[in-house]
């Protein structure tokens, strides 16, 4: 057995809430040709989420495989039963319930938001006799045997996400530095090459360093080998190989019930993507996607998001599939419309936006299907910097992930009145701050370009607001800004949009599109503001962690602009007893000292990404995020009262003679189990492509 830390930060509770994903009534909207179109996209989405499993941990794939087979042969209530005939308790029955919904909706034992370990909340030996009970002992007793020492390792380096050895990864073999990703990267950026779909496995042989980034494509074409001075640098295919053929396949069939000729040619670049490893047939996808406006069924799939590299620069896969709420999203058509007149308000000058605002489709849905190592309230892609500048994008609100996500919940630090109004208005703020969030937080802003031949696409006389002198940095050919700000760029971002979303929020004429005047628009500026500091103050330590440091951008974004609010004094944070803490905000400071503030600060958010200056912006983001006293001292109190994040039960959908039907399950436990076991059509193939992937990178990490 391996030596293990405490455990009781690394299990989830037995109570663990499950919330379902509703969808039935959107559905019932969609037509039979708009039904087998979701269907075939979702079957694609769940095989490629099947990839995020790999990227997360050596032995997340492997562990899929055995507790997929486990309930596949016998449901969680016959194998409930005849665990409490051979003596085992409820409790730890559960047990292993809880881990397994857990493994399933956070793609691996790794949490997809706060990157920390799950381990079971039963004993190793116990475990082990309870999984001898399955009817298919013997097919996933091989897999335990490999993995049962890993499922528990709570060792300094595996409770956390990140480079080794204080973390772990997947994306990187286990011998890659911080200095070996910058290399590669600053050769990457002399061939304008991009991570997106890639990792990095470092091997040498006969004294030379041999850089492998290898794309994920179901392709085996051959190596493109560059041999340098000191290193040879090999672009190689077919990472994933088989799933992403599965992936190709599945949205091949969408492709005759396709809405239309834009839908079609998107769907072929993805599959070309996928098929080929090209990241440009991917971005020839999303320039399509952009170009299809206001679908009756949204989706958008690849990899996307950079939030767990360690190196801030490859993604996850992801996949969605959606249907528009027509209610919800002609208020962000109004949102969109009057844009341009609202980029006016924030504090920077035209010279720091873009030249031209590109309307994105805006649009809110009600979720189908999300794959990937958790479910956002918003998001706003592509994710391409070459695009989002000078071609658009488009933002969604996930409309039923909203609601679902505030059920259940508990709000302590707060004052009575406070918690009140925070659980009236909460959802009618949320959805504000993400419309905000995504179309004007992420959607603003001009990145600083210098050309070899020594062009730009600013004035070369723009004067530094901050500095009043001449700009004195920018990006270069080559540069993106994921590349050029790394492991800080996804928690910088997040906190930019966040600050957008709480200036804006102040505009009359901003709640008045969403339904709110007078009193109410004040209530619900208020709880917005209110909301977003409880989430930094009273939730965002629970993802930080003395040797590691912040665990996930949102909180870490959340828990900086607390701190800038409290530097005013329009927030305070007291003790009022031992165990307690109180958060308040002034409220009648907001439009004033706090306006001031945000936009003070978010000014300097926006010159320092515009000019590429990561040396101030560090020096900046980590004086408001460092966590000193008495911050170490909450943290416990903060830990004590902390609350489960809810896992989805999504639906699923059965194709038969051409008619699909929606398959929904309860939300507990059972519901969520029993959803993942009815949800791929050839399991035995996907269990083979888990284990053979795995086996083979095994010798990286």
């Amino acid at each position: 057995m391996f030596q293990t830390g405490d455990k009781s930060q690394y299990v989830l509770p037995m109570d663990q809430p499950f919330v379902q994903l509703q969808i039935e009534s959107a559905f019932k909207g969609l037509s039979d040709q708009e039904r087998l179109y979701a269907h075939y996209i979702s079957k694609a989405s769940w095989t490629g989420g099947l990839i995020t499993f790999l990227q997360t941990s050596p032995e997340s794939g492997p562990l899929f495989v055995l507790l997929h087979k486990l309930f596949s042969k016998q449901g969680p209530q016959e194998f409930l039963d005849n665990a409490i005939k051979a003596g085992f308790s409820e409790e730890e029955v559960k047990a292993l319930y809880v881990y397994t919904a857990g493994v399933f909706a956070n793609a691996g034992n790794y949490k997809g938001f706060g990157d920390m370990k799950i381990v079971p909340q039963i004993e190793q030996e116990r475990l082990e006799k309870l999984l001898l009970l399955s009817k298919n002992w013997a097919e996933i007793q091989l897999i335990w045997n490999e993995i049962k020492e890993s499922i528990f390792d709570l060792q300094p380096g595996k409770t956390c996400l990140g480079y080794n050895p204080q973390g772990i990864t997947t994306y990187l073999s286990k011998n890659v530095t911080p200095e070996d990703t910058t290399k590669v990267q600053n050769w990457l950026k002399t061939r304008k090459f991009e991570c997106y779909n890639s990792r990095l496995f470092k091997t040498e042989q006969n004294g030379k360093i041999n850089y492998e980034i290898r794309l994920a494509s179901e392709s085996k074409k051959s190596p493109e080998v560059f041999n340098e001075e000191d290193v040879t640098y090999s672009i190689t295919y077919s990472d994933y190989s088989p799933l992403m053929g599965l992936i190709a396949n599945s949205l091949e069939r969408a492709i005759p019930y396709a809405a239309n000729d834009i839908e079609k040619s998107m769907l072929k670049s993805y599959i070309s993507s996928f098929r080929s490893g090209s990241l440009d047939d991917h971005k020839a996808g999303s320039r399509y996607w952009i170009q299809d406006k206001g679908p009756a069924v949204e989706t958008y799939l690849g990899f996307i998001e950079t939030y767990r590299d360690p190196a801030g620069v490859r993604a996850e896969f992801e996949g969605f599939v959606a249907i528009v709420n027509r209610e919800m999203s002609a208020k962000f058509t109004t949102l969109v419309e009057n844009a341009e007149s609202f980029l006016k308000l924030l504090p920077w000058t035209k010279d720091f936006e873009k030249d031209a605002f590109l309307k994105p489709d805006f649009t809110s849905l009600d979720v189908l299907t999300f794959a990937g190592s958790g479910i956002p309230s918003g998001i706003n892609i592509p994710n391409y910097d070459d695009i989002r500048q000078t071609e658009g994008f488009k933002n969604v609100s996930l409309g039923n992930v909203i609601p679902a996500n505030f059920q259940q919940s508990v709000t302590p630090f707060l004052t009575k009145e406070d918690a009140d109004l925070l659980q009236k208005w909460r959802v009618c703020a949320f959805e504000l701050q993400v419309g905000l969030h995504e179309l004007l937080g992420h959607g603003s802003g001009k990145l600083f370009r210098r050309e070899t031949d020594g062009s730009a696409n600013y004035a070369l006389s723009l004067i530094d607001p901050l500095t009043g002198q001449p700009v004195s940095s920018w990006y270069e050919p080559g540069d993106t800004y994921d590349s050029l700000f790394g492991p800080l760029s996804s928690s910088y971002e997040e906190c930019r949009a966040e600050a957008v979303g709480l200036y804006l929020s102040l505009e009359p004429k901003v709640l008045k599109i969403f339904g709110h005047e007078g009193e109410q628009a004040e209530l619900v500026t208020y709880v917005n503001w209110l909301s977003l500091v409880w989430g930094g103050v009273g939730r965002a330590l629970e993802l930080w962690e003395p040797e590691r440091g912040w665990l996930q951008a949102h909180a870490q974004a959340r828990y900086v602009i607390s701190r800038v609010l409290m530097q005013t004094g329009i927030v305070k944070v007291t003790q009022p007893s031992e165990g307690d803490l109180l958060i308040t905000l002034d409220r009648t400071a907001i439009h004033g000292a706090g306006r001031c503030a945000i936009g003070h600060f978010l000014l300097q958010l926006q010159v320092y990404k515009a000019t590429g200056n990561v040396e101030a912006a560090q020096k900046l983001y980590n004086t408001y995020s460092e966590v000193a006293e008495p911050w170490l001292s909450w943290r416990s109190i903060i830990l004590a009262k902390k609350q489960p994040r809810k896992i989805f039960v999504q639906a699923n959908t059965v194709v038969d003679e051409e008619k699909v039907t929606l398959k929904e399950y309860e939300a507990s436990v059972q519901g969520l189990i029993q959803s993942w076991t009815e949800r791929f059509d050839d399991p035995e193939n996907i269990y083979k492509a888990l284990l053979e992937l795995t086996e083979a990178d095994k010798e990286h990490f």
